[in-house]
């Protein structure tokens, strides 16, 4: 490729092309549906790579993608034929304990960061998944465990350090740069490539969580209680409710749990959950944080292949958990299951103007997980999740989470969003890229 030696000559990372060792394992990512090939996988070191990069893609006018933990499930870190921009190695973590933040380089995942901030017991929401991008989770606002507690990931964001389409690097926070670090909070990665954010921390740990399984003949029962439960919880409970199925091919109910507070109180708050009828096993128990981060990539390997939809839902009714149960009852695949999992508290205190964010009132997210191996299977799991999109629809709240959705067009943006925040952020993006040279995402076009 042309001017391939004069970028790696810049570059203190490797410059991949087609062929070159180490390619091929670059371009993989979490969803194995994705086969994509890049022209060029620049695997950056510092904040001079993640420019010479940039300025290569821009003035040859080739797509652009940036990578962080790779587990975007439309593939969106990965381009055809253009510059993929892999943050990978940027993964330091600095921690202040004394002001309780930590600044974090735009490659770090949530397990690389929870292993630097828990040996001061802290941490901040992250992703259910440890090889989860902080940039990717945290600009599309950033569920995780501790969010009733403590808020979305966004909403724990001081700062960011962010590399425009110009080339120019700008701080985005509330005293600079203000409309960027609002729209950053919530409207993807449209705006530029974050190489630094910068989070408040807090005391965390231990924590009492871990896996109660329920069998699968309570769970009309088991989620009409979830509903209640999980919504009247204290803050300091985040939980989940998931259909799935065991190891040894028997479906049940999963919750999976983590209480952030005093641990004799956390007892009290899921002695209700965990005695309402005999279970399959109960394995919640006090472990330190980065245990209960752990779990769920136990249910979601890396490299399956995925296709996933989600609504919004402000009740359980018995019509919605109908639908659910049943749905499930027929599942095309072992490994693809259903989860709901609560918002509310501190997601619903943060007024709605303070960030892009649009489902903060939303009392639940349902996901269809479509997760399997074998290729032939595409057709027959991708129709299973879509139809439990529709059959959902009647009982969904408006929006979606971003990061959970492939290729929304540009009406759905606009629903997603709201028109007025939807406009907001197109005024920010025609400042800041006004060549829509960050298009491989949620795209709001300029």
């Amino acid at each position: 490729m042309q001017g391939i030696e004069q970028l790696r000559a810049a570059m203190r990372g490797a410059a991949l092309l087609p062929g070159d060792a180490g390619y091929d394992a670059g371009r993989e990512i979490f969803n194995g549906m994705i086969d994509r090939r890049p022209a060029v996988i620049a695997q950056c070191s510092g904040v001079a790579d993640v420019m010479r990069s940039l300025e290569f893609a821009v003035t040859r006018s080739l797509p652009l993608s940036v990578r962080c933990g790779g587990h975007s499930l439309p593939g969106y870190g990965v381009c055809d034929g253009g510059v993929m921009i892999d943050l990978e190695k940027m993964n330091h973590v600095y921690v202040d304990p004394v002001t309780r933040t930590a600044r974090a380089q735009g490659g770090a995942n949530w397990g690389q960061f929870d292993h630097e901030t828990q040996a001061f017991g802290l941490a901040t929401t992250g992703g259910l998944v440890r090889s989860t991008g902080i940039g990717g989770l945290t600009l599309a606002g950033g569920h995780g465990f501790l969010m009733r507690r403590y808020g979305l990931a966004c909403d724990n964001l001081v700062s960011a350090d962010v590399l425009t389409a110009s080339g120019r690097m700008v701080k985005a926070s509330a005293t600079e740069n203000s409309e960027l670090f609002w729209a950053l909070r919530g409207g993807g990665g449209n705006f530029g490539i974050v190489t630094s954010f910068h989070y408040q921390l807090h005391q965390v740990g231990p924590v009492l969580g871990g896996v109660l399984l329920i069998p699968f003949a309570e769970a009309h029962a088991q989620l009409k209680f979830y509903d209640s439960f999980s919504v009247s919880a204290p803050d300091e409970l985040g939980v989940v409710a998931a259909l799935a199925t065991l190891p040894d091919g028997t479906k049940a109910v999963v919750h999976l749990a983590c209480y952030c507070g005093p641990l004799d109180q956390g007892e009290e708050v899921l002695r209700p959950i965990r005695t309402r009828c005999a279970p399959i096993a109960d394995q919640i128990q006090p472990m330190p944080y980065t245990a209960v981060q752990s779990i769920v990539e136990h249910f979601n390997p890396r490299g399956m292949r995925n296709y996933w939809k989600m609504v919004y839902v402000n009740e359980l009714t018995d019509d919605a958990i109908a639908t659910l149960t049943e749905h499930y009852a027929k599942v095309p695949a072992p490994l693809t299951h259903i989860v709901v999992y609560s918002l509310g508290g501190r997601v619903a205190a943060v007024p709605d103007s303070d960030t892009a964010v649009s489902y903060r009132r939303s009392r639940h997210a349902v996901i269809g997980i479509g997760m399997w191996e074998d290729p032939a299977d595409d057709a027959k799991v991708t129709a299973w999740v879509r139809e439990f999109a529709a059959k959902m629809q009647p009982f969904a709240s408006a929006g979606f989470y971003p990061n959970y959705e492939a290729n929304a067009d540009a009406g759905a943006l606009v629903s997603a969003f709201g028109e007025e925040k939807y406009q907001r952020l197109v005024a920010v993006k025609r400042q800041y890229d006004p060549n829509n040279v960050f298009r491989l995402n949620q795209n709001i076009v300029p």
